[in-house]
């Protein structure tokens, strides 16, 4: 059962939204934790135990930290992976009486919805497996809602791409601007066979595409895993189970439901690099071990920086180069409404050599590009590969230049979608230097392929 604290306990649907307009309101460069406590309760995948686990505040800097409250003096276990061990068909944190069991789909709903500081209270070893998707913990969450923390959230960003191979598991990471998964399975039957799923993972689409994947079994591994002490708590109302024929007691939420769910799996692992993972994983086979080594890895060979994008990320995104790359700096996303950029104008720009020589001024055209190009790294924030996009300007309207724009000003650019409607959008700029306006204007864009 789910419920709010403080509220009456009731069912909730699939992919349910509740409270996700107050999440997509918070800044984007702002950390996030809940606004009150959220309740969740059931029996546990593996062991089969009852469980209340609580999701719970935390000030700025706590992470993401589960405390076990049915053992009094335990310590508190971080979401890291350098306490992940190595446990079959579950991500296991810790070791002994005070382990955690099969985390992932908790920890794929926190991370999904960018929750930087959090107290996961848990009266049992094993979280509730509720339907068997992270949907219900998605619920609660945005039942309690989000709030923001102070400071700014910390991302794990890849420069180069990197390879790791765990058995059958086969994951490539390469530099991203978002949070890509291309996820490929491949199992001998009929009903599943080889299946892949592309996606860009933000709140929005977690919410829409993957939190309701549930996990899935077959029946002929149930004696052996139950000998091993493993799917005590399993059933039909939390798992897909498969016979030689096809399903059993149940139905699918998406004919690819078994691909989404093992993209839901890595999101929850992912986790565990302790920051927001900007990076495509592409991953082949992905398994709970395989996917803890892939985590490893980036730890080693990514690095970690403020929730800002650097001139090294736009040059990822936007297709433009000297003279023509008009932002240095992205300092806020939010997603799908609204972006911060920033451009340093200095008087070696090259425009200043013909654009009234003695009394240099910013080319007030310029200044609308350069409000584009922000614009545009919001439109290309969830295309997987922008490389292969472009972002057109369609039209601007109500363009109005307040005050001219001199070498040594930094134009603090502001953009917000008025409105959006499939690879289209409106948008309303505004330039800023020293917090006066200099510059507005209306503008309708499209992503198109190059």
């Amino acid at each position: 059962m789910i419920a709010r604290a403080g509220q009456s306990k009731g069912g909730t649907t699939p992919g349910a939204t509740a409270g996700s307009a107050r999440a997509s309101a918070l800044p984007g460069a702002a950390r996030r934790t809940v606004a009150g406590d959220a309740v969740v309760e059931g029996i546990g995948l593996h062991l089969g135990r009852p469980c209340r686990l609580v999701f719970k505040p935390a000030p700025s800097g706590t992470g993401i930290v589960f405390h076990r409250v049915d053992l009094p003096g335990t310590a508190p276990i971080p979401a890291r992976v350098e306490v992940a061990v190595e446990a079959e068909r579950r991500t296991q944190l810790g070791t002994g009486e005070a382990a955690l069991h099969t985390v992932e789909h908790v920890l794929a709903a926190v991370g999904a919805l960018e929750i930087d500081d959090l107290v996961i209270e848990m009266d049992g070893p094993e979280p509730p497996i509720m339907d068997g998707s992270a949907a219900p913990f998605v619920a609660a969450l945005d039942a309690a809602g989000l709030t923001a923390n102070a400071g700014r959230p910390e991302w794990l960003v890849l420069r180069k791409s990197i390879r790791v191979v765990d058995g059958d598991s086969v994951y490539e990471a390469h530099p991203c601007f978002g949070f890509g998964l291309d996820v490929t399975i491949d199992f001998p039957h009929p009903l599943i066979g080889e299946q892949r799923g592309r996606y860009m993972v933000t709140p929005g689409t977690f919410r829409r595409e993957l939190a309701a994947a549930r996990t899935f079994g077959f029946v002929h591994e149930v004696e052996a895993l139950r000998a091993k002490g493993l799917i005590q708590g399993a059933s039909t109302a939390n798992a897909i189970v498969l016979d030689a024929n096809g399903l059993v007691d149940t139905s699918l939420r998406w004919a690819d439901e078994f691909v989404r769910h093992k993209a839901l799996d890595c999101v929850g692992d992912l986790l565990l690099a302790g920051a927001r993972v900007r990076a495509r994983i592409v991953a082949h086979k992905p398994s709970h071990r395989g996917t803890v080594a892939l985590v490893r890895a980036l730890v080693q060979h990514a690095i970690k920086e403020p929730a800002v994008y650097t001139v090294e990320d736009i040059l990822q995104v936007l297709p433009h180069r000297y003279p023509f790359l008009l932002v240095d700096r992205i300092l806020e996303i939010d997603e799908g409404k609204r972006i911060v950029g920033l451009k340093n104008v200095t008087i070696n720009e090259p425009f200043f050599q013909g654009h009234f020589p003695g009394h240099p001024i910013m080319p007030g055209v310029l200044i609308i590009e350069a409000m584009a190009q922000v614009g545009g790294m919001l439109l290309m924030r969830t295309i997987e590969d922008p490389s292969s996009k472009v972002v057109y300007f369609l039209s601007l309207d109500n363009v109005k230049f307040r005050r001219p724009v001199k070498p040594g000003d930094q134009l603090r650019l502001e953009l917000e979608v008025v409105q959006a409607r499939g690879t289209m959008c409106k948008m309303k700029g505004i330039a800023y230097v020293d917090g006066q306006v200099v510059t507005e204007a209306d503008m309708a864009a499209m992503v198109r392929d190059r």
